[in-house]
């Protein structure tokens, strides 16, 4: 079955490329790749930490690769969300006038890179899948995107190239890291010789910084993040969806998956750096995110502020705040890409998101408005959306960091001015509704009509999915944190206030 989600989409890619209908075909491919993932989340396993559906097979006896997939909880949230928003993608994308069948074939490419590279369990596919997301990106915003789109394209190719390189050197500096005799590819085998001691102290700061630079390129960490702005408002809305959705994920899900396991001490050593840096993307870019006087702008900011906060939940590494990093991931993902959504929308019906040329939408829109503001809502971190309750647990998880220290932790400090986060995207986001739904009706938009009833359905699964796990958000945290649990509380308790209190975070965090 993950090998089915992780084809489904290859395979109707080379369908639309052999002469099947477009839309059609992608539209079925999406819809059997979400059921099947819907058919994961059913039958999973909650009670296990190890990988289930596995499955394995042998390319190179000699260089022990292994074409090796399988899902455990972390995976399983991160293709259900890759899943999700894939068929929000496709439903949007409508009629492409120029290239149809390479529009959608590029769409499907990223999609089946994305979900390749969560069920890996081999590190080399876990790279090659994303790889292969990225090259449709760069020719999605290059062939099919607005305003100033070759530059953005040409970008975008600079800044994830230099990353993906970077983060190629941390990936076979791990491998050359342990003894020769307990070297694999096998994330689960470097995982088990991780626990017991094979990489020095020094090997692993050097290790974790060069992959916190690569995947923070990908992610788009501060400073690193000026790519990220410029290509989503440049980018067709699906393309943008699915990359700020979906694919940018994937970065925060490998230091999940590795640097956290595999490399405590180098996580221990450089939190630090990483909390001044996700700081700058929460204070700096939120701040940059309120001057932007553009609605594809400001929705491009907002994503690199937002990722701050799940930097912090990871750079904090207990179970609680780990757990509300993925809830965050998964809730993030299904916001921004309803926003990326109605905001293409509205682009395709006003050939303009400049603020000032906008407004009193909601009079002709009105459910536009309504799903527009479910964004707004979520985005801020709303009570009820499952934003807040990612964004709860990364803010108790991160303070509880230093909590019997005699004086502020760097945590604690961090976790206070990322509060101030809160307040700032509440400003740009409630702005930006306001100047684009609120306020007087322009005699020019009078005629525009709201979205039919064919594109409202994407629209409700991805309102849905953020009402339903904002309510019961349990749902996701005993799915995801049996993995966690099995490296956090043992080996890399960041500090020993955690250490002591681990069994409290424990139980908060089931509950």
């Amino acid at each position: 079955m993950v090998l089915f989600i992780i084809f489904c989409p290859i395979m109707a890619a080379i369908l639309i490329m052999a002469g099947a209908p477009a839309r059609k075909t992608a539209l079925a491919g999406s819809i059997l790749a979400f059921a099947a993932a819907l058919f994961l989340l059913v039958s999973f396993d909650r009670v296990q930490h190890d990988f289930q559906h596995v499955t394995s097979f042998t390319i190179s006896p000699e260089w022990h690769l292994s074409f090796t997939t399988g899902i455990d909880g972390l995976s399983l949230v991160m293709i259900l969300l890759a899943t999700i928003v894939t068929l929000a993608a496709i439903w949007f994308a409508g009629t492409i006038e120029r290239y149809e069948s390479a529009f959608y074939a590029c769409l499907l490419f990223i999609s089946g890179g994305a979900i390749g590279a969560f069920a890996s369990i081999d590190l080399f596919f876990f790279y090659a899948f994303h790889e292969l997301a990225l090259i449709p990106t760069f020719l999605l915003i290059g062939i099919w995107g607005s305003g100033n789109r070759v530059a953005a394209a040409w970008k975008i190719t600079i800044y994830l190239a230099i990353g993906s390189f970077i983060l190629l050197l941390g990936l076979i500096l791990l491998y050359q890291s342990f003894p020769a005799s307990t070297r694999s590819l096998d994330i689960r085998a470097l995982t088990a010789a991780a626990a017991l001691g094979q990489i020095g102290a020094d090997a692993q700061r050097h290790v974790y910084l060069l992959l916190l630079i690569g995947f923070g390129i990908l992610i788009s960490l501060f400073p690193f993040h000026t790519w990220a702005p410029e290509a989503y408002a440049s980018a067709p809305a699906p393309a943008a969806m699915l990359h700020a959705g979906v694919l940018k994920k994937f970065g925060l899900y490998g230091l999940l998956r590795l640097a956290l396991p595999l490399l405590p001490e180098g996580s221990r050593h450089w939190a630090g750096l990483l909390v001044v840096l996700l700081l700058g993307n929460i204070i700096y870019v939120g701040l940059v995110t309120i001057a932007q006087k553009r609605l594809d702008w400001m929705l491009g900011y907002s994503s690199v502020m937002h990722m701050g906060y799940i930097f912090l939940g990871v750079a904090s590494a207990t179970i609680l705040s780990t757990t509300g990093a993925v809830v965050l991931m998964f809730a993030h993902g299904l916001s921004i890409a309803l926003l990326f959504a109605l905001a293409g929308e509205l682009r395709k019906r006003t050939d303009t998101l400049v603020f000032d040329e906008l407004g009193g939408l909601a009079k002709v829109m009105p459910f536009a408005s309504l799903a527009f503001g479910f964004g707004v809502f979520a985005a801020i971190g709303l009570p009820g959306l499952a934003n807040f309750a990612g964004e709860i647990m990364i803010f108790f998880g991160a303070f509880k960091n230093g909590w019997e220290m005699d004086r502020f932790h760097i945590f604690q400090i961090a976790t206070v001015l990322a509060l101030w986060g809160v307040v700032i995207s509440t400003v740009y986001m409630l702005r930006a509704y306001r100047k684009t739904f609120m306020g007087a009706l322009s005699d020019r938009w009078k005629e525009i009509v709201d979205l039919r009833f064919s594109l409202r359905l994407p629209i409700v699964v991805l309102i849905g999915a953020l009402l339903c796990y904002g309510f019961f958000p349990q749902s996701l945290v005993q799915t995801v944190a049996p993995v966690l649990r099995t490296y956090l509380t043992e080996q890399h308790p960041p500090s020993a206030s955690t250490q002591r209190g681990g069994n409290n975070i424990q139980q908060i965090a089931w509950r």
